[in-house]
């Protein structure tokens, strides 16, 4: 068999504190030169997503900065779950869901999740965007939904106007009485 030789690597000599800067300089020079002459497509984002603009809630950039701090807290989650802390898996799972979610929204242009933000503290308000309706002709509506015929999202009273919900019967039964536990 041949002998194989080992590369011999020949360190560099460091570089002064003025090098350093007139380096960093040219580097920075060179990125925003190639940023201008071919910006970043984007290709595997939805159109949709591309075109909202850096202000909106659910932009490109806000959804990845969302799922870089999820994905963060996975990792500390994960370390909880090692442990066997008491609700961490259901913890886990559901940063893992919501990460997923916001994968999917950045491929396919849906939110499909009911909440959204960096902690999943803010909940989606629901649109009709295509009316469905029963065989008698009458709308279906869900209470807390947005109907552009309305022009106002469906409340709770106004489907109880429609005859579609009505009051629960209210019961007059006493509460039961807890056993108190004698002591011995």
């Amino acid at each position: 068999m041949a002998e194989v030789k080992k590369k011999v690597r020949r360190r560099r000599k460091p570089m002064s504190a003025k090098q350093k800067e007139a380096a960093a300089k040219r580097l920075a020079e060179a990125r925003e030169k190639k940023q201008k002459a071919n910006p970043p497509a984007y290709s595997n984002v939805h159109e949709a997503v591309r075109k909202l603009p850096d202000d909106h809630p659910f932009s490109r950039k806000n959804v990845m900065a969302w799922i870089k701090s999820n994905k963060d807290l996975l990792a500390g989650i994960r370390a909880e779950v090692r442990q066997k802390a008491k609700g961490a898996e259901a913890r886990f799972s559901s940063v893992n869901g919501y990460i997923r979610n916001m994968e999917k929204y950045l491929r396919d242009g849906d939110w499909i999740d009911n909440f959204y933000g960096p902690d999943q503290e803010k909940v989606v308000r629901w649109r009709c965007v295509a009316m469905a309706y029963y065989p008698d002709g009458t709308p279906k509506r869900d209470v807390g939904t947005y109907y552009d015929d309305l022009m106002e999202v469906y409340t709770k009273e106004m489907a109880m106007a429609d005859g579609i919900l009505s009051e629960p019967p209210k019961t007059d039964k006493p509460k039961r009485k807890r056993r108190s536990k004698k002591n011995k």
